[in-house]
Order: structure tokens, then sequence, then C-alpha cells
């Protein structure tokens, strides 16, 4: 049986299919989930945040419905059980009627923290909540969490450094405190933050440093690329009201955070993509790309997301249009935007974030 459940793991694939080949689509955590199914799972599961399909694949004979705000894990969830999962993206949308809860522990606490508010509202007393997670990426905010929303915790022994959480929902509902509400002194509305934005509190130094430098032009469409809550699509607006503007991130409560902000700022109408980069929108071409790239795939750290949007901005720019970003000093991205566009000009730069053009 572990044969059979090891070779069903190696055909995993990760999404997208051209990312770094070394990084698996499994863990010891799915399977340590995948090693118990037979005692934990009841019918018709809810599986939350599987990264890449080896949960709800792995779990298919129950009938799970699997939860997950990022259009990657979505896109591996489907291509691995040839679309026969059925995925939701919206915590909206969670049903009354599952006996089990394989939740796999997002490194961001607010986001489990309404995750856990969500499920209180839907569980029914004694519901089991089974949390899985490599041990060096629990903290004891995850136990304090489970603890007050769900009921006390238990553990299993670690395995291959993955360990299990378990908990039986005590029957108290929860008032949910998201989405955020975070003024800011240039909007007439507070922005809207859902819970699995980075930086959802306030608005954190880098933006702060890019909103003082979106450029002011002849632009007819910009891009605001991996937009969390949209404020630098927001800021570009505001410069340039002619402009139609484009919101893209793999995050849907990011897309979802952008959509109320922006209706909330602007009369006209924008459009809001939930994607990885820019897939699925090659046919349009932008004058002004604004992208602030994540270094990070959930714990996996690396610069390939940075690189996949250097290149697609790329093939999306018009000739003479610009890619306009912002990273941290260390990362060295004026190397690949070079190597990429054949040209780059600092912007600006402190002690901590440079920012950088790049012309198609």
């Amino acid at each position: 049986m572990v044969f059979i459940r090891m070779e069903f793991l190696k055909n995993l694939k990760r999404y997208p299919l051209n990312g770094p080949k070394e990084l698996r689509a499994w863990d010891a955590a799915d399977e340590l989930i995948l090693s118990k199914k037979e005692e934990l799972i009841l019918n018709h599961p809810l599986i939350i945040n599987d990264n890449f399909g080896a949960l709800c694949v792995g779990l298919q004979e129950f009938s799970p419905l699997c939860y997950t705000d990022s259009y990657v894990s979505y896109s591996s969830i489907q291509k691995n059980s040839n679309n026969s999962a059925k995925v939701i993206s919206e915590l909206d949308q969670l049903p009354c009627d599952f006996q089990t809860v394989i939740l796999r522990l997002p490194k961001n606490l607010s986001f489990f923290e309404d995750i856990l508010i969500r499920l209180s509202q839907k569980m029914k007393v004694n519901t089991k909540v089974v949390c899985a997670s490599m041990v060096k990426h629990i903290s004891k905010g995850h136990f304090d969490l489970l603890n007050k929303y769900i009921g006390e915790t238990t553990t299993s022994l670690a395995q291959k450094k993955a360990r299990l959480i378990y908990a039986d929902f005590n029957g108290v509902i929860h008032k949910n405190k998201y989405p955020l509400k975070v003024s800011i002194e240039q909007w007439k509305v507070p922005l809207t933050n859902h819970s699995n934005l980075f930086s959802r509190e306030k608005l954190d130094i880098g933006t702060r440093f890019f909103l003082e430098n979106i450029p002011k032009g002849d632009f007819e469409n910009i891009l605001d690329l991996g937009c969390a809550n949209g404020i630098i699509g927001l800021k570009a607006k505001q410069l340039n009201p002619s402009s139609s503007i484009t919101f893209i991130d793999e995050s849907a409560m990011a897309i979802k955070s952008a959509k109320e902000n922006y209706s909330n700022q602007f009369d006209d109408s924008a459009d809001f993509v939930w994607t990885n980069c820019l897939e699925g929108n090659e046919h349009k071409k932008f004058d002004l790309i604004l992208c602030n790239p994540p270094f990070h795939q959930g714990t996996t750290v690396g610069d390939f997301i940075a690189i996949q949007m250097f290149k697609e901005s790329h093939q999306a720019l018009k000739p003479g249009g610009k890619l306009r970003i912002i990273g941290n000093r260390h990362l060295g991205y004026h190397v690949k935007l070079n190597k990429i566009f054949g040209n780059y000009t600092i912007v600006n730069q402190n002690k901590k974030f440079v920012i950088i053009d790049a012309l198609r």
C-alpha cells in the first residue's frame, strides 16, 4: 500500500509546469494524512489549502470538497485530478454538511483565523478537524487559534518531520472580524483587506515607497500585476484618470479586495483577473505594468515567480511599453531584467528597496 501511494504521489505535477523541476508536488505532511485516511476520513470531507492536489486526488474515494484561495493550487488540483475534483475559492461557499475537515496549516495566521471562524459558523458539534503540516511550519499561534475557535487540541507523533493536530469542534459559534478595514489618508473610503493579503493591517514600507514612484503619462492600458488589495493600481488610476486599469493576482481574496476597493474609489470599471502571472491574458497589451513580485510560493522561497512575471510582462507590453518593479536591493532584479529586456534603469532606491524600469 505504501508503494502504491508513493507511486501515485510521484505522478503529481506542480503547477505551473515550467516551474523549478526539483520541487515536489507533495510533502511528508500529505503522506501522513494519506497513511491514516481509513481512520480519519468520513464521507464528503472538506479539504482546505491542499497545495498541489495530493490530498484532493488521494482522497477522491471519499468525494471531498476542496477549498483554496490560490489559483496555482486550484490549477494543480484540477490538472492532477483530470478536472474531476470539486474545488471552490470562496469561503462564503462552504457547505454545512461535512463531517471531517482536513486542513493544511497556512503560514498566514490571519487567514487561518478567518478559516476557523468560518468553520465555527458552519460545523456541527464534534466535527473533526485534522490539521497537517511540516513541524518547522507549526507555530504556537496555530495552537492558540485552534484552541480558541475549534476546541482542545492533541497531536500525533512526528513522522518524517511532519505532524498532525486534532481538534473536535466544541459548538461555539464566533463572529468574524474579517475583512479588515484600513484607513489611508489619501483615500476617501477605508481600504478593504481580506485575510489572506500580505500586510493586511497596514501599508508595508515597500508599498509606501512604490506609491511615491508611480508614473504619470500617456498610458492607455495599465496593469497592476500581483495586485494584492489594489492600492498600486488605485494610485495609477488617480494619476492617470483616462487609463484603463487591469488587476491580476493569484489570490482570490486579493482580487476580491481590489474589486471592492476600486468600486469604492472610482465610478468607472476595471478588469480583475484571478490567474497565475499573466496566464490567459496573452491577447491584451499594456503601456505600463506595475509589479511588486513575491519571492516565495507558500513556504517555498525563490525568484522563480518574479522571473516568470518579468518574462510574461515582456511579452504583454506594447513596443515602448514600460515595466516598473520594486524589490529588495539584495535580490538583484536588475540582472534578471537586463537579461530579459536588454535594458534597465534605476528609478529610485533607499537602504532597503530599489525601483527599476525596463522598456519593451
